[in-house]
C-alpha cells in the first residue's frame, strides 16, 4: 500500500542519482517529483481517451502538500467530467500568449496617449506627456503588467529622477503617471492606482528670478555663439515673452510678415485661446536670419523637418558653457523660463500697463478678473505692439552697448517719440 506523503518526509528527502516520482497515498494520481539537482515539484497523472496524461501543478515548497492535494483533487474531478486539465492549461497559456498585452505598461501608456491625452489636451501637452512616459516610465517598466506595479516601484522611479538632479521633472513624472493610472482604473486595466497616496517628491516655489541687463547681454551673446537652432529660439523667447514650447513649435504659416503678427492657434496655446503676438523689429531680425526652404517644412525650429526641436536641457548646458567662456563664471540660478519673466518685468518697467503685459503673455486670468474678465473681449492689439516694440528697442540698445542701461523707464520714453508704425514688406 502506498504511504501518504508527509511534510516531514518531503523536507528530509534527499535527491537521488536519477529523477524520481513518489506517489501520494491520499490522492491517487498525485506525485511528488524530485530531480537529481534537488528541485522539487508536483504532478498529476491520469488517463483520458485511453492515453496517459500528465499535468504539472507547480514547484515545492511554493505549493505545499495540502494545496497540492487540493489542486490534484480539482484536476481529477475535471477528468471525471470528461475534461483534460493538461490540455486546458496548455490552451490557456497559448491564448494568453496570443492575446494582445493591453495591460502591459507600454501598451497602457500608448493607449492613454492616443485615447485620452490626444482627445483632452493641446498639442504641446500631448508631446510632453508622451515624452515623460516614453523616457521616464516605459523603459523602466516595459514588459510588466501595470497591475503588478507597486507604490515601491513608483517611488524607485521618482527617486532615480531626483538623484540625477531633476526634482521638478520627478514631480511632472508623478503627475503624468498618476493621470495615466487613474485613467487605467476607469478603464478596468487595474483595480487600484499604485500612485495613490504618493506625495510630490520635491517642493516647488514660485520663481522670481530676473536677468539683469548685463546678464541679458551675456545670455544673448551666448545664444549667438551657440547658433542654430536653440540660439535664435532663445532670442525669440526673450524678444517675444512667449512660452518655450509655443516658440519651439512656431510655424512659418502662422507668421504674417506684412502685418508683423505671429498668431499662435488655440490648439497650441496654454489657455486654449488663439493669441496674436506683434513682432518687433528685434524679433523680425531674428526670423530674417533663419533658414527657410518653402515647401520643405512649416516648422521654424526643426532639425528633422517633421517635428519641432527638443532637448532643451542640452541647449541650456551649451548656453551656460558659452556664458562661462565670456564672463569667466556662469549666470547663477537662471532658467529659460526666466527669459519670459524678465521680458514681462521689463515691459512693465518701460511703462506698459500690467493688463497690457498680461495680454502679451496671454494670461487667461490676469489683472482683469471677475465679471469684467467675462465681458472684456478687447484684445489690446495696438497696446501689445507698443509694449513689444518698446521692449525690442530696449533689448537692441543694451545688447549693442557695453554700458549697462540703468533706466528702463527713460528708454521707454525715448522710444515713444520714435516712429514705430512702419509696416514690414511681405517676406
Amino acid at each position: 500500500m502506498t504511504k501518504a506523503l508527509t511534510v516531514r518526509a518531503l523536507e528530509n528527502m534527499r535527491p537521488g542519482a536519477s529523477r524520481r516520482e513518489i506517489p501520494d497515498g491520499i490522492i491517487q494520481g498525485l506525485y511528488f517529483v524530485h530531480q537529481p539537482s534537488g528541485a522539487k515539484s508536483w504532478a498529476v497523472r491520469y488517463r483520458v481517451g485511453g492515453q496517459t496524461r500528465k499535468l504539472t501543478l507547480g514547484t515545492y515548497p511554493a505549493i505545499g502538500l495540502k494545496p497540492a492535494r487540493d489542486l490534484a483533487s480539482t484536476a481529477l474531478a475535471a477528468v471525471a467530467r470528461g475534461e483534460d486539465p493538461a490540455k486546458a492549461k496548455k490552451a490557456a497559456k497559448e491564448k494568453e500568449k496570443a492575446a494582445p498585452a493591453r495591460d502591459f505598461v507600454e501598451a497602457v501608456a500608448a493607449s492613454f496617449i492616443e485615447r485620452h491625452s490626444k482627445q483632452k489636451n493641446k498639442e504641446t501637452h500631448i508631446r510632453e506627456t508622451e515624452r515623460i512616459l516614453q523616457r521616464e516610465i516605459v523603459p523602466v517598466w516595459k514588459g510588466r503588467k501595470l497591475g503588478d506595479i507597486t507604490r515601491a516601484d513608483v517611488h524607485e522611479v521618482l527617486d532615480a529622477i531626483v538623484n540625477r538632479g531633476c526634482p521638478t521633472m520627478a514631480n511632472r513624472t508623478l503627475s503624468t503617471v498618476r493621470k495615466m493610472c487613474a485613467w487605467a482604473v476607469d478603464r478596468s486595466f487595474i483595480a487600484v492606482s499604485p500612485c495613490h497616496g504618493i506625495k510630490a517628491p520635491a517642493s516647488e516655489k514660485s520663481r522670481d528670478r530676473l536677468l539683469s541687463e548685463d546678464e541679458m547681454r551675456a545670455a544673448w551673446l551666448a545664444f549667438e555663439a551657440t547658433g542654430w537652432p536653440f540660439g535664435p529660439l532663445a532670442k525669440l523667447l526673450l524678444a517675444t515673452a512667449q512660452r518655450r514650447d509655443e516658440v519651439a513649435d512656431m510655424r512659418w504659416s502662422e507668421i504674417d510678415f506684412k502685418t508683423r503678427i505671429w498668431t499662435i492657434p488655440a490648439a497650441r496655446s496654454k489657455n486654449g485661446q488663439a493669441h496674436e503676438v506683434p513682432l518687433s523689429e528685434a524679433a523680425l531680425a531674428i526670423l530674417d536670419g533663419l533658414p527657410h526652404v518653402a515647401g520643405v517644412s512649416d516648422y521654424v525650429f526643426t532639425t528633422t523637418g517633421k517635428t519641432p526641436v527638443s532637448g532643451f536641457s542640452r541647449a541650456k548646458k551649451a548656453f551656460d558653457e558659452q556664458i562661462t567662456r565670456q564672463l569667466g563664471e556662469g549666470i547663477p540660478g537662471w532658467t529659460l523660463h526666466d527669459l519670459r519673466r524678465t521680458a514681462a518685468s521689463g515691459m512693465t518697467a518701460l511703462k506698459s500697463p500690467p493688463h497690457v503685459v498680461d495680454a502679451v503673455l496671454n494670461h487667461k486670468s490676469g489683472t482683469i478678473k471677475g465679471v469684467s474678465a467675462v465681458y472684456m473681449r478687447y484684445g489690446y492689439a495696438a497696446e501689445k505692439r507698443t509694449a513689444l516694440d518698446a521692449w525690442g528697442h530696449f533689448l537692441t540698445t543694451i545688447i549693442s552697448s557695453n554700458t549697462p542701461c540703468s533706466n528702463m523707464a527713460q528708454l521707454g520714453t525715448d522710444h515713444d517719440e520714435e516712429e514705430t508704425e512702419e509696416i514690414r514688406p511681405s517676406r
